[in-house]
Formats: structure tokens, C-alpha cells, sequence
């Protein structure tokens, strides 16, 4: 009863009402601040400010016309194998010798290039249209290498020309050399089959791997060239590696995509 009196007293006669009412204390108020200072400068770098992506892919260092494989005409047994691998031969340079039923057959190279594998030995059978040497079309000695990145198809319509693309080189050690540089030159409008990339590279083998995962783009990157390197391209380090390279080596390359606007995530 004590305490139920002492609240009506309270009620009839209320105390302090002269005083100002506090809504909030100021350290609340610099948390307000901060808060809204905060969420304005996010809204305003979310339209404004850009965000850099890059898309990892398999990539070969080749000449730009590619390569074909050879087939031979005839079926019989390997007598001889002519050309070497590594080889420069002119369109219609013997590459093997072939005895068939009717006499010995010569396999001639059907245009111009560079051996880059020789699968014919001495004394095996062989059927016509057997693939018996792949090689690359390379018009003269001095011709640029370049890379083909073979980029997921989700990811290739990011990927903008000039683009900054590194390629880190199976053969060269990247803690020591470094990365080697080049933009993009190209984007195929459609993902290629295994037998495009087959047809192109001339390696049924490095297709069916490329492909694995679903049909890749192709994109031709042009190796920035420099001539204080031996190799003769521009790598992240000041020299590179102290030798030459050459084409149809393995490597993987970081292609740079176009930069985004965060907004963009939140739109449809």
C-alpha cells in the first residue's frame, strides 16, 4: 500500500517538468553520423567506382596460322622416315616413305611450315588417312609467336580487345622470370569444338582436354614484344627467362575482363 500511495502522489504532483528532454546522447549521435556518412560514400562508389575481374584459362604459345595435321594416302608399312621433328619444310617436302602394294609411296608436307610432332616410326603399319605428323604453318623463321586462351563461354563475352592478359609459361619458373605479357588481339564469336581445336593446334589430345568441361572461346593474344629480353617479349621482370620460346608450349593465361560497376550487381 506504501509504494501504490507514493505512485498516485507521483502522478498528482509531477516532479522536474521545467527540465529538457534528452532524445539521445551524443555518442549516439556520432554513431548516426558516422552511419549515414558511410552508407552515402558505399551508394556513391557503387555507381561510381569499378571493379576488375580476371578469368583464368589453358592457353599455347603458337604462330598464328595454326597447324594441320598430315594424313597419309596410302596404307603399307613405314620404310623411312624423312623429316625430323623441329624441321622447317617447304610445301611438298617428303616426310616419310611408304611401301605399299604397288611400290614405295612418298608422304610429301602439303604446305609449308615447322614439324611440331612426328607420330610414324620405321616399320609400322599404317592405314590411309592415318595422322602421321602434325605441322605448323609458319611462313618465315622470324614470324611472332602468339597464345591461344581458351576461355569458358560464360566468360568470354566479358572479355573486351587490347585487353591485359598474363601468362604464366609451363617451361619458364615464375617465382624467377616472372609473368609474360600481351593483349588481346581477338575473340572468336563462337565456342569451338574439340575437332576445331583439334584441327587448329593439331593435337586431338590437348582438344579433348580443353574441352572437358564444355566447348571454350578462343582468344588470340599478341605477345608484347621487347628487345632487351632474350626471348624478345616483355615479361614482369626486368629480363625474363635466358632463352628463346617456342611454339606449342603449354601455359596459363589471366585474361583481364572489362571492369564492372558494383550497381550492376544489384540490377537485373
Amino acid at each position: 500500500m506504501q509504494f501504490r500511495r507514493q505512485a498516485l502522489a507521483k502522478l498528482h504532483s509531477p516532479e522536474e517538468l521545467d527540465l529538457p528532454v534528452r532524445f539521445a546522447r551524443p555518442q549516439g549521435w556520432l554513431v548516426l553520423s558516422v552511419t549515414v556518412l558511410t552508407t552515402a560514400a558505399a551508394c556513391v562508389w557503387a555507381v561510381t567506382g569499378s571493379v576488375t575481374s580476371t578469368v583464368d584459362a589453358p592457353a599455347v604459345l603458337t604462330h598464328n596460322q595454326g597447324s594441320y595435321l598430315l594424313q597419309s594416302p596410302v596404307a603399307g608399312q613405314v620404310t623411312a622416315v624423312v623429316a625430323r621433328q623441329g624441321e622447317r619444310l617447304a610445301a611438298g617436302a617428303p616426310v616419310l616413305k611408304v611401301r605399299t602394294a604397288d611400290g614405295e609411296s612418298v608422304v610429301r608436307a602439303l604446305d609449308a611450315g615447322r614439324v611440331s610432332a612426328l607420330a610414324a616410326t620405321v616399320g609400322q603399319i599404317i592405314s590411309t588417312g592415318a595422322d602421321v605428323a602434325a605441322v605448323e604453318k609458319v611462313a618465315h623463321a622470324d614470324d611472332p609467336l602468339y597464345a591461344t586462351v581458351y576461355v569458358p563461354a560464360e566468360s568470354a563475352a566479358a572479355v573486351s580487345a587490347h585487353a591485359a592478359v598474363d601468362l604464366t609459361v609451363q617451361s619458364v619458373p615464375a617465382q624467377e622470370y616472372g609473368v609474360l605479357r600481351g593483349r588481346v588481339a581477338s575473340v572468336d564469336r563462337a565456342a569451338q569444338s574439340a575437332r576445331q581445336i583439334s584441327a587448329f593446334l593439331g593435337d586431338g589430345r590437348l582438344a579433348e582436354q580443353f574441352t572437358e568441361d564444355g566447348r571454350p572461346v578462343a582468344v588470340t593474344v599478341r605477345l608484347e614484344p621487347s628487345a632487351g629480353t632474350e626471348s624478345g617479349y616483355a615479361w614482369s621482370s626486368s629480363q625474363g627467362p635466358p632463352f628463346a620460346l617456342t611454339s606449342m608450349t603449354m601455359a596459363t593465361g589471366s585474361v583481364r575482363l572489362a571492369d564492372e560497376h558494383p550497381v550492376d550487381w544489384l540490377l537485373p
